[in-house]
């Protein structure tokens, strides 16, 4: 086996994970605990039993797997252990080598009462990522430059499907959310609303809010719908990235980039699928997918892929092999390799690069491109010109494990 294909190497490879939901990535031990502390019921209080009913290696539907958000989301609405799981998760991928990471959350869902409001649901994630951030940066190695240290931005996410039935009373009163408004009305206001607070609280509180993602069902709530939302965000200079093409087929992708201007996209797995697109007036399928590929890569709008969760939630991909990332590679997109969910995928970035590394034609060259790839389309909350030495020390001491590694690549072919 080559060096840069052992868990060793990708370890110690800086990386990022820019795809990665709070809610979905709990310690399987401190949702017990917290389960227990907050008398939520669970169906096992063991790591065992909940492995086998709940987090599993393989589901049936992308429905069993969702369930598991039912017990990590009940659990999530205190600020003690929304701050605990934050920092237990910046320690979690600090461990495997991850240096950049942005958590994804949708902050309204954990909003339930006047003292739990979402100033205090976004303060509690950044004091646990903060936490973490401050203690790793301690080290001498990190102190003295010879290696890079860890950072992390908060993406929020509005919920395609938010609707009456998911506002609290408080959140309700709140916004003077009317019983009467059509439900598309409803979802639309709450996606307007949470902008407008993010980026409040971003500039009020100094919270490095650094994204605004839409989340949620695709087939019935078109990323057009969400306009506003992502027209005031952008007008506030914050980035913007879309769950698009996850269980829709292209044109749900070129809404994204189209409507909502996204800088990113989250999974587009039917990219390519020609059967997918529903449009009457495209005539020719297959022109329009070329089409629309090559302007994503154009543009270099960086998909953001999450190799395990699409295995485990796609009934359609039989084997890893099949997935759309092949396509990509081919067509040169900009990618990175994300978890999704490390606890309901039960990942991690060290098993995404190496699932990606043993399933498609991924060289050296295109690993570290991948990898650093990853630092450069990173939504980085500080000024442009730390971000670019950031990614310059980034990228040295990748060269430095490589080498370590004995491992060489083509420079022509490195950015």
């Amino acid at each position: 086996m080559s060096a840069f294909c052992t868990d060793e190497f990708i370890r110690e490879i800086p990386k990022t994970d820019l795809h990665l939901h709070l809610d979905g990535s709990l310690r399987i031990s401190s949702l017990i605990d917290m389960a227990k502390a907050s008398k939520v019921e669970l169906p096992s209080y063991t790591e065992e039993g909940l492995r086998e009913l709940v987090f599993k290696d393989s589901y049936n539907n992308l429905g069993e797997y969702l369930h598991g958000f039912m017990y990590t989301c009940n659990v999530l609405r205190s600020a003690e252990n929304l701050e605990r799981c934050a920092y237990e998760l910046a320690i979690d991928n600090q461990k495997e080598g991850v240096r950049y990471i942005e958590v994804r959350f949708a902050p309204q869902l954990n909003i339930d009462n006047k003292d739990l409001t979402m100033e205090v649901v976004l303060e509690s994630v950044n004091k646990g990522l903060a936490r973490a951030r401050s203690e790793f940066n301690q080290r001498e190695q990190i102190k003295n430059g010879s290696e890079p240290p860890f950072e992390y931005g908060i993406i929020a996410c509005a919920m395609r499907m938010f609707g009456k039935a998911n506002f609290s009373p408080y959140y309700t009163k709140l916004y003077s959310i009317h019983c009467y408004s059509e439900p598309m009305e409803v979802i639309k206001l709450g996606a307007l609303e949470l902008a407008k607070a993010v980026v409040k609280i971003r500039n009020e509180r100094g919270i490095p809010i650094v994204g605004f993602d839409l989340a949620g069902r695709e087939d019935g709530y078109p990323a057009e719908e969400f306009k506003d939302a992502y027209a005031y965000v952008h007008k506030n200079f914050m980035h913007k990235t879309v769950h698009a093409g996850e269980a829709y087929g292209a044109e749900s992708i070129f809404q994204a980039i189209t409507d909502l201007d996204a800088d990113r996209l989250g999974h587009c797995y039917y990219l390519f699928d020609t059967n997918r697109v529903q449009d009457p007036e495209i005539k020719d399928r297959h022109d329009y997918v070329e089409k629309l590929a090559s302007f994503i890569a154009e543009k270099r709008v960086t998909i953001e892929v999450c190799l395990t969760s699409n295995l485990q939630t796609n009934p359609n991909l039989k084997n890893i092999k099949d997935h759309t990332l092949k396509n990509m590679l081919e067509k040169r997109l900009s990618v990175s390799l994300c978890t999704d969910n490390r606890l309901m995928s039960n990942t991690s970035v060290t098993k995404e690069t190496k699932l990606a590394i043993e399933n498609f034609n991924i060289t050296p060259e295109v690993l570290k491109n991948i990898t650093i790839y990853g630092f450069k389309r990173s939504f980085y909350p500080g000024p442009y010109f730390e971000k670019r030495k950031y990614v310059r020390q980034i990228m040295s001491y990748y060269d430095q494990v490589a080498a370590k590694y004995n491992i060489r690549y083509d420079k022509r072919g490195i950015y």
